[in-house]
């Protein structure tokens, strides 16, 4: 039986060797580029090569003569009806979901922000319609507590797909036909690609000092409306906060911005709680003007908790010139038991070479291979305090 491979990237060239490695016959690679991975894969097996003209679609002439069946691994283009009825079974791809479930291009993603408990993968037939033909085998997983779309990728759903999409041409092979279940359309669910968004906004900011105050004493109720009736009765913004009961003792620590002719007035309040019985230290930071040839910008990020965003993120800008000099991080619990939230403020000093335009790509693209939200401040003089 002959096949031919439409995709990209890792996920493609894994299909290839799993294919080849199980004995299939595959007579033609279709990529997008000459240089992507599954290109690249296919040239030393010896494998012919389809580079598509249009990203988006595979032509029928990009489908190999006596085609048997198509098989789609990671492509972004969609494979024409000309080109499927140049395959005499048609075409099938997998989807990293228990199909109907999270149809569309981020259906990992949409599982892990759900807080789906199981997940699973699909090899289904190409048809009109989003992920909607008819299902050819299943298999599923559950979803660690925690985990994030990459890691449930790589444990659980690139093996699944690999292992279904051998399995279901094995049973082509052997029996000259695809199994087809059609799916149940009242558990349809929609996944469409979760879009990060970068704002950039030019001004002068208003000056703040930053007030960090570390409260302990023995715990008893009201102890944080102190806190917060001080902060606002100087017009202070709680920027953000860690508070807990160890052993009877009430320890925070508050960050309070505060507009600079408040700042003295507010830390003699803090300091006044210790009349109550607290022990108050305070930490003050004034506000930072970027050096010759930089601009401020501010930067918040979220998203879900996971290892190394930081280091991402601080790579990332360290690659492009950038500084980071001042971060405020934060965990935040999620809602109805689902992931943890990872936030990020941060100011940055960039360089004036770095154009605006390209400091927007860079934070989009950024983001999207993150998977976090991202918003930015720039500012044309000064920053925030430093921490």
């Amino acid at each position: 039986m002959k096949l031919t491979l439409v995709g990209s990237r890792y996920f493609g060239g894994a299909v290839l060797d799993a294919l080849v490695r199980d004995g299939a016959s595959v007579a033609r690679v279709v990529a997008p580029a000459a240089d992507d991975r599954l290109a690249l894969a296919a040239q030393k097996l010896g494998i012919p090569v389809h580079v598509l003209a249009n990203p988006k679609i595979v032509p029928g002439d990009a489908i190999a003569e006596g085609t048997d069946l198509i098989v789609a691994a990671h492509t972004h283009a969609r494979v024409s009806n000309d080109a499927l009825a140049r395959s005499r079974l048609g075409g099938i791809g997998y989807h990293p979901s228990l199909l109907p479930r999270h149809r569309g291009i981020a259906a990992v993603e949409w599982t892990v922000l759900e807080g789906d408990p199981i997940a699973g993968g699909s090899v289904y037939h190409l048809a009109d319609g989003w992920d909607a033909g008819a299902v050819a085998m299943q298999d599923w997983c559950f979803v660690a507590k925690g985990e994030s779309a990459r890691d449930l990728w790589e444990r659980a759903l690139a093996p699944m797909g690999l292992d279904l999409l051998k399995r279901v041409v094995r049973h082509a092979r052997e029996h000259g036909s695809v199994p087809a279940h059609r799916q149940d359309e009242r558990f349809a669910t929609r996944a469409p690609m979760i879009r990060r968004t970068v704002t950039l906004t030019e001004g002068e900011p208003s000056r703040a000092v930053s007030l960090v105050a570390t409260v302990i004493g023995p715990d008893r109720p009201g102890i944080v409306r102190l806190l917060s009736d001080r902060a606002k009765g100087f017009g202070a913004n709680w920027a953000a906060s860690r508070m807990s009961n160890l052993a009877g003792q009430f320890a925070g620590i508050v960050h309070l911005d505060v507009p600079p002719g408040n700042a003295d007035a507010l830390a003699n309040a803090l300091a006044s709680l210790e009349s109550s019985g607290l022990r108050v230290m305070i930490a003050r930071s004034e506000s930072a003007s970027a050096p010759a040839g930089r601009r401020a910008v501010t930067l918040e990020l979220s998203g879900p908790d996971r290892p190394g965003i930081v280091r991402e993120l601080s790579a990332a800008l360290a690659d492009r010139g950038i500084s980071i000099e001042d971060l405020h991080t934060e965990l935040v619990d999620g809602s109805n038991g689902g992931a943890r939230e990872f936030r990020v403020r941060a100011l940055l000093f960039v360089p004036n070479a770095v154009a605006r335009e390209d400091l927007q790509r860079t934070l989009d693209a950024l983001a999207n291979a993150m998977r976090l939200d991202l918003a930015l401040g720039e500012r044309e003089a000064s920053g925030a305090a430093r921490g």
